[in-house]
């Protein structure tokens, strides 16, 4: 179970893990998010028993709304 930690060092232990719609196309930059947790974790796909980073649930839609925005760069 995720608690209120900022990350879980094997996310394999997490359920419900689905890629991003943001991810794909092949340039290995995918993102996991698992759902079901009162917190929001996230892993990389390609280490799926790797650390996952755990964001509040308004962090992750601050997160999102801002890709979404295009505030990053890059």
């Amino acid at each position: 179970m995720v608690s209120s930690r900022r990350s879980v060092a094997d996310s394999s232990t997490l359920t419900g893990w689905f890629k991003s719609s943001y991810s794909g196309g092949g340039q290995g930059e995918c993102l996991e998010v698992a759902a079901g947790h009162a917190a929001v974790p996230v892993r990389d796909s390609k280490a799926p028993a790797g650390p996952a980073v755990v964001f509040s649930g308004d962090g992750w839609a601050s997160f999102v709304g801002a890709v979404k925005e295009g505030r990053f760069g890059g």
